[in-house]
C-alpha cells in the first residue's frame, strides 16, 4: 500500500527564507526540499503556523519561485555517524567539501549533496560482544581501527530499553552498511544495527550513566591560560576580542597542544581568507604527539561568511553532534567555533524575516537561550563500561568594535566558565598570546599550587596601578619601592605569560615544565630586593629576562637549561 507524499507549495521567497502551504501536518525543524526544475534545495521548518510554514533554505535562493513545489522528508536535520569522520572537511550539512571539488569543480553546485561516508570502504571490524550479552543504548558491539583510534560501533542512541544480542558478525573486513548484529528488545522485536547510524543535529546524545562536573584541568600547554584562566576537561571558554587580536593563531596551537584525543574546528562565518588559512595549514601541522598530519585527529566543518546565513547555524550543532559522538567512545574532545557572533547574526537575520520581536541591538529574544543550549552541550560524562568521555566547548567571539558590552559576548559570558578577553594593547604590543591577565577569569583550579597563582596575579596588579600611575606623573613620581613592582609584573608577564609560536619549545609548555619555572619566578616575586637606584633596578631585571629566555628555548631535561637555571639561582641570591 503506497503512502501519500507530503509536499506543499511556494508562497512566498524572503532572502533564504521561503514561506509554503502544506497538504498534510508538518514538524518542526524537519528537512524539506524546495523544487526548482531539476535542481532541489535543502531546507528546515523553522516555524508552523496552521497550514502554512517558514523554512530556511541552505543555499542561494535565487530562482524560486512562487509555485515551486515542496517536499517534505519526516526526518529531522540529522548526521551520518559512523567510520571515516576523522580528517575529513565537512560544511554544516555534513557534505565532504574536497568530494564536492573534485566532482563539481571549485565552484560548488547548488542542491549539490553528497553522503558524508565512503559506503564502498571495507573496515576491520572486530566484535567486543557476544549472542545472548546485554546491551543498552551507546553500548559498543565491536571496533573498527580509524587512524589512531578504536572507533566503537555503537547500539543506535535512539534505541531504548534493554536488548539482547541475537547475532554478531565474526572479525572481519566490511563496508559500513553491512549488518554487524541483530538486537532483540523486551517485545521481541528484532533491529538490526550497521556500523552507521543517524542522529537529528539539534538534540543532545544523553547515551551515558551521568554527567560530571568538570574538575580536572585541561593541559592547553599555554602558559598564561593554564596558570592564570585555566580551562576543564569538559569546560566551557570564550575567546572574545577585536579583529587582529590573534584568535585564530590562538586556536591553531589550542588545537595542537591541548592534551585532548580529538580536535574539531567549526569555522561557522568567519571570513573566506581565514577558512582558507586553516584548510592550508592544519594538513601541513605535525601533530607532536605522534608526529604525523595534525587532520588525522582532526574534523573540520567549514561555513564561510560567504556562505548562506542558515548554514552557519546548521554547522555549530553538526560540529557538537560529531563531539558528542566521538565522547560516547571515551574521547576527549576539544570543539572550537570561530565565531559564535557570525553564528548570532544569522539568528538576527533570520529572526528580522520571520518578522518576530526584537531584543537587544536586533538580536532575537532568545539568543541567551540558544547560546547556553549549545554550551551546555559540553560536559565530562561517565559510560555505560566505567569510562568516561568529554567534549570541552570553546567558542571564539568577534564584537563589533572589541566592545564586550554588546549582547552575544555578555549572554556567552553568562554561560560560560572561562573568559579569555582578547586585547587590542596587548596585541599591538606584540604580546602573544593577548589574552588580558586582568580582565580574564575563571572558575575552574589550575594544577598550580592556587595561592601560587594569587601572587602572580597580585604582582600584575600592582604593576599595572604603577604603570597606569607613571602615565600621569612620570617614573620619577614613583619610589623605588613601587618602580620594583611594576618591574616584577613586567618580569612576569615577558618570561612566563608571553610564548613564542615561532619557537619549537617555547610554543608548548607541559604541566611539569610550567610548575617548575612558575615556581622560581614567585621566589622572585617574594623576594625583597635593595637597590639604590632605579636604573640598577631596571639593569637586574633586564638581565633576569634574558637569562630566562635563553632558558624557555631549551628542553627542560637538557644540561643547558640547569646551567641556566643555576645562572638565575646565583643571579638571585646576590
Amino acid at each position: 500500500m503506497g503512502t501519500s507524499i507530503r509536499e506543499g507549495n511556494v508562497i512566498g521567497v524572503n532572502g533564504n527564507m521561503v514561506a509554503v502551504n502544506f497538504n498534510e501536518n508538518v514538524m518542526q525543524n524537519e528537512v524539506a526540499y524546495v523544487v526548482v526544475g531539476e535542481e532541489r534545495f535543502k531546507a528546515e521548518v523553522i516555524r508552523v503556523k496552521g497550514k502554512s510554514a517558514d523554512l530556511q533554505v541552505f543555499e542561494d535562493t535565487t530562482g524560486i519561485m512562487i509555485g515551486n513545489r515542496v517536499e517534505f522528508s519526516g526526518d529531522l536535520l540529522s548526521l551520518e555517524l559512523g567510520p571515516g569522520l576523522i580528517g575529513q572537511v565537512f560544511d554544516g550539512l555534513q557534505n565532504p567539501l574536497p568530494q564536492l571539488a573534485e566532482k563539481y569543480g571549485f565552484f560548488l553546485k547548488r542542491g549539490a549533496y553528497l553522503k558524508a561516508l565512503d559506503y564502498e570502504k571495507k573496515w576491520e571490524f572486530t566484535p567486543s560482544v557476544q549472542v545472548k550479552d546485554k546491551v543498552h543504548a551507546g553500548d559498543s558491539l565491536g571496533t573498527v581501527p580509524e587512524n589512531m583510534f578504536k572507533h566503537r560501533i555503537m547500539v543506535p542512541f535512539d534505541l531504548k530499553g534493554e536488548f539482547e544480542v541475537i547475532k554478531i558478525l565474526e572479525k572481519g573486513d566490511y563496508s559500513i552498511s553491512t549488518k554487524v548484529a541483530s538486537l532483540k528488545d523486551e517485545a521481541g522485536k528484532t533491529h538490526d544495527v550497521t556500523m552507521v547510524q543517524s542522529w537529528p543535529v539539534k538534540i543532545p546524545i544523553k547515551a551515558y550513566v551521568e554527567k560530571l562536573k568538570p574538575v580536572e584541568p585541561l593541559v592547553t600547554k599555554l602558559r598564561l591560560i593554564d596558570t592564570l584562566v585555566p580551562v576543564a576537561v569538559g569546560g566551557t571558554f570564550c575567546t572574545p576580542g577585536p579583529f587582529g587580536a590573534g584568535k585564530t593563531v590562538l586556536q591553531h596551537l589550542l588545537s595542537r597542544h591541548a592534551e585532548v584525543d580529538l580536535v574539531i574546528v567549526a569555522a561557522c562565518g568567519e571570513r573566506a581568507g581565514e577558512v582558507v588559512e586553516i584548510l592550508e595549514e592544519f594538513p601541513e601541522l605535525i601533530d607532536p604527539k605522534t608526529n604525523r598530519s595534525l587532520m588525522e585527529r582532526t574534523i573540520i566543518i567549514c561555513n564561510t561568511s560567504s556562505m548562506p546565513v542558515a548554514a552557519r547555524e546548521s554547522s555549530v550543532y553538526t560540529a557538537v553532534t560529531l563531539a558528542e559522538y566521538y565522547r560516547q567512545m571515551g574521547l576527549n574532545v576539544l570543539l572550537l567555533a570561530d565565531s559564535t557572533s557570525r553564528w548570532a547574526q544569522a539568528m538576527r537575520e533570520m529572526s528580522g524575516r520571520l518578522e518576530e520581536i526584537p531584543g537587544e541591538e536586533a538580536f532575537p529574544a532568545y539568543l541567551e537561550s540558544r547560546i547556553a543550549s549549545f554550551y551546555e552541550r559540553a560536559g565530562l560524562v561517565k559510560l555505560r563500561d566505567g569510562g568516561k568521555g568529554s567534549v570541552t566547548i570553546g567558542g571564539a567571539v568577534s564584537p563589533a568594535g572589541g566592545n564586550f558590552e554588546e549582547p552575544v559576548t555578555q549572554a556567552t559570558l553568562k554561560v560560560v566558565g572561562a573568559f579569555h578577553g582578547l586585547s587590542r594593547d596587548r596585541a599591538n604590543a606584540r604580546r602573544y598570546p593577548s589574552i588580558d591577565p586582568l580582565d580574564s577569569w575563571s572558575k575552574y583550579t589550575s594544577f598550580i599550587d592556587s595561592d601560587k597563582v594569587k601572587k602572580g596575579q597580585d604582582i600584575l596588579k600592582k604593576s599595572n596601578s604603577v604603570d597606569q600611575m607613571m602615565k600621569v606623573v612620570g617614573e620619577e613620581g614613583t619610589s623605588t619601592g613601587e618602580f620594583i613592582d611594576y618591574l616584577k609584573g613586567e618580569f612576569l608577564d615577558f618570561v612566563y605569560l608571553q610564548q613564542n609560536a615561532f619557537d619549537k619549545t617555547d610554543e608548548a609548555t607541559d604541566a611539569k615544565r610550567q610548575k617548575y619555572i612558575y615556581d622560581i619566578i614567585v621566589n622572585i616575586i617574594d623576594k625583597e630586593f635593595k637597590f639604590e637606584n632605579k636604573d640598577d633596578a631596571r639593569r637586574f631585571f633586564m638581565e633576569l629576562r634574558q637569562m630566562f629566555i635563553n632558558m624557555n628555548s631549551v628542553n627542560f631535561e637538557s644540561d643547558e637549561f640547569k646551567k641556566n637555571e643555576q645562572e638565575v639561582q646565583s643571579k638571585i641570591s646576590v
